[in-house]
């Protein structure tokens, strides 16, 4: 965690301490035992938005003070939501038996909190871990979320996520058409909440279901939505990973020079965020 964003999070937190300081003994309105719990309810969003820019680290740092905060206020709901996206972070660190300890507290939350949306998005996060590690095959992955869709009425975005791990397990199958289709019914989801990190993702990941199934032009056209995006909202991260991709594709398509000029675009983006590995990554591309 880098010394502003430290010092935010002190100050909230004092802030915190301060207001319980200072109250009587007198009862309190119901308005005044809630402050610790909307504390973590902002944070997560601005830890999630951290963790979908590729700011793992600082991601994780603020995910463990608002978990500590949900267990203090005894929420299962918040524990449960605070754990999905610690597991999500765990996973992007390469810390996947990590990650699965999380999923698996977010689900025991939600029974205990009798939340059925909630443990059916509880198991759709873990379901997504088990494709992407190769612990369950893609069709099992399919059903589960399928089935386990049905339970999210309230909350849209966990109806986009949903699709978005369809999707995913629709590539692995190879039905390419069906994994974008279910792309885009995310993306449009993202889109009309203004959810821009994750309507980038959406573009970023038909751009890579169009190139498995031999559509160049329209992988392209994909990652160049997803990289309008990323410049709008600044994010620096899926930048470079669009540029990398936007290189596969083009040295896929034959098409050398252009290649070239989209990695070294990654390459500059990579180094400028002081990314030593994934800058190195793109100069072994360059060379081969």
């Amino acid at each position: 965690m880098n010394k502003v964003m430290r010092k935010c999070l002190l100050l909230m937190i004092s802030l915190a301490v301060l207001f319980w300081g200072s109250c009587s003994t007198a009862p309190k309105k119901t308005g005044d035992i809630i402050n610790l719990r909307a504390i973590a309810e902002k944070g997560l969003d601005a830890a999630n938005r951290e963790a979908v820019l590729g700011n793992y680290a600082n991601a994780h740092a603020l995910l463990t003070e608002y978990k500590r905060m949900a267990i203090l206020t005894d929420d299962p709901s918040l524990i449960a939501r605070v754990c999905l996206s610690m597991g999500n972070v765990l996973f992007s660190l390469g810390r996947t038996d990590d990650a699965f300890l999380e999923w698996d507290r977010a689900a025991l939350e939600a029974q205990k909190s009798n939340n059925a949306e909630l443990l059916s998005v509880s198991r759709i996060f873990k379901a997504k871990g088990s494709l992407l590690s190769g612990k369950t095959g893609a069709q099992a992955v399919f059903d589960e979320v399928n089935r386990e869709s049905a339970n999210i009425k309230t909350d849209v975005l966990f109806t986009a996520f949903s699709l978005q791990v369809k999707g995913l397990a629709l590539r692995a199958l190879g039905s390419y058409s069906n994994a974008e289709n279910a792309f885009k019914s995310s993306l449009a989801i993202h889109e009309k909440e203004l959810t821009l990190e994750n309507a980038s993702y959406d573009w970023y990941t038909i751009a890579s279901i169009r190139s498995l199934a031999g559509n160049s032009t329209g992988a392209l056209e994909a990652l160049e939505a997803a990289i309008t995006l990323d410049r709008r909202i600044e994010n620096s991260w899926g930048l470079a990973a669009s540029y990398r991709a936007m290189g596969d594709v083009y040295r896929k398509a034959g098409r050398e020079k252009e290649a070239l000029e989209a990695y070294a675009r990654a390459k500059g983006i990579y180094e400028a965020l002081k990314n030593e590995d994934e800058a190195a990554e793109i100069v072994k591309k360059m060379r081969n």
